[in-house]
């Protein structure tokens, strides 16, 4: 058995109508830069089309090390993360994690705005749906390189269908808590733990 490597590069992808300003993207990043200066840190603006989003990601780290990226995801952000890190064999960190946007997503055609600008506005189309559903995993492999956070509070997604979801994986369910995972900070360190920077 080798011994764990330490995260190199991490990755952090923001839920839909988020933004890199979310608290818990701001959190970790201020972690990372304080106590981690070596760890290269991305969290992209993602575009609202799911192809365009899946582009950027893989455009972005293609030339990050396989064994020592990892990625963090909240909400959609789960759903890229769960993408990108069984592609690449990544170590993941999934925040109350979308386990099916195409279905909950496809009310939210139309104009919408952003969360932390509501000046911000941007057009949620269609077809987006079945890019979302190109983007699917079907089947988790090496479900302990994944970490999920749910909070059986969570207004939006249904805790059971995350559980479920990722139900090899290393499973943190909290009893109340909301959607935004407002007590994030508390579960910091283990989430450096769980990518070997604790």
């Amino acid at each position: 058995m080798t011994a764990a490597k330490t995260t190199t590069h991490m990755l952090y992808l923001h839920g839909f109508r988020s933004s890199p300003q979310s608290t818990k993207a701001r959190q970790m990043a201020a972690v990372v830069a304080e106590r981690f200066p070596q760890v290269l840190w991305w969290c992209p603006q993602l575009p609202p089309s799911p192809q365009a989003a899946a582009a950027l990601i893989a455009q972005g780290t293609a030339h990050w090390p396989d064994n020592t990226s990892a990625v963090i995801g909240s909400s959609l952000g789960g759903f890229y993360a769960t993408w990108i890190a069984v592609q690449r064999g990544w170590r993941a960190v999934l925040l109350n994690p979308a386990v099916d946007p195409a279905r909950d997503l496809a009310r939210y055609i139309g104009e919408q705005t952003s969360w932390h600008d509501p000046q911000e506005r941007f057009f949620f189309a269609p077809e987006f749906v079945d890019e979302l559903r190109a983007l699917a995993v079907a089947q988790m492999v090496h479900p302990e390189r994944f970490l999920a956070v749910i909070a059986k509070g969570d207004e939006l997604l249904d805790w059971r269908e995350m559980t479920a979801r990722y139900g090899g994986a290393q499973q943190t369910v909290l009893e109340g808590g909301d959607h935004a995972l407002g007590e994030f900070e508390q579960h910091i360190p283990q989430v450096l733990a769980f990518l070997h920077l604790a």
